[in-house]
């Protein structure tokens, strides 16, 4: 745990772990900028322990620090291994990232079916990791024999290759959304607030009121179809009380000009009869 108080290069974000989660293990990447790029993602959903196999250039590497973005304490916490063998041996589940199985007789899951088993077995206090291969060529057939199931993501059949820091993020993002309670849909209203049935329909009456003394409600037989119709178009969203002040605001503007304008048009009639006589 002392490798968490380290700072990082240049400090970076105060990233801590969160509960028992899975362990990332890089096998035999190849460039430091996709080390840390694959920090990056896996602060962005949540996941801290990052593990290197046989790094191609060695570890630390500069590079990967400046690719990052701050993710600086999982660089620094990172554990290096010989082989998949040593990196494995203290977990108790280890799936495997597969792009394409090889003749292997395995359990193959999505991202989103492998985070449920992940999630299932952390809570359960089973240590847990995510094998991924190398940039060039990916796992091998050693490596996956070292994992209890696949998980290979349901992309383009055409074009299913993924960078290594975007595989990554695939399983980051299916880790933390996983127990995640945000709406699907929902809107933002900032300081006001969804306007009330009672907000709603004192506007309406200001509406109609205005409409009524203009003439455009004139033609009695449509009224009342035309009053329903402009009800259904402020019901149909959830309009905001800051909305329907403004409306409000608009529509006494309105009158206001149209009364000022009725008035100057009666002074100037009188105006003209006086004239005439």
């Amino acid at each position: 745990m002392e490798a968490w108080l380290m700072t990082g290069r240049d400090g970076g974000a105060d990233l801590h772990p969160i509960g028992n989660t899975p362990v990332v293990i890089l096998v035999r990447p190849q460039l430091a900028e996709n080390i840390g790029a694959t920090a990056r993602a896996m602060a962005n959903g949540g996941l801290f322990h990052l593990r290197l196999v046989a790094p191609r250039d060695g570890w630390p590497q500069e590079r990967a620090w400046r690719s990052a973005s701050g993710a600086d304490r999982l660089l620094e916490a990172a554990e290096v291994f010989e082989n998949v063998d040593d990196a494995i041996a203290d977990l108790h589940h280890v799936f495997a990232t597969c792009p394409r199985p090889r003749h292997i007789v395995k359990t193959v899951m999505t991202a989103r079916g492998g985070s449920a088993e992940l999630r299932a077995m952390t809570s359960r206090g089973l240590k847990c990791g995510i094998l991924f291969g190398p940039e060039r060529a990916g796992l091998d057939n050693e490596d996956m024999a070292r994992a209890d199931a696949l998980i290979r993501y349901p992309l383009n059949p055409d074009f299913m290759s993924l960078n290594l820091s975007q595989a990554v993020m695939v399983m980051a993002y299916e880790w933390c959304i996983a127990t995640d309670s945000t709406p699907p849909r929902e809107l933002m209203t900032n300081e006001t607030h969804i306007a009330t049935k009672g907000e709603l329909d004192n506007f309406m009456r200001q509406l109609v009121k205005e409409l009524d003394e203009c003439g455009f409600l004139r033609n009695e037989q449509k009224r009342p179809g035309m009053v329903r119709n402009l009800r259904h178009f402020f019901t149909r969203g959830e309009v905001t009380e800051q909305e329907l002040r403004t409306l409000h605001g608009v529509i006494s503007e309105l009158a206001t000009n149209r009364r000022r304008k009725d008035k100057a048009m009666d002074i100037a009639l009188t105006h003209s009869g006086e004239t005439e006589d």
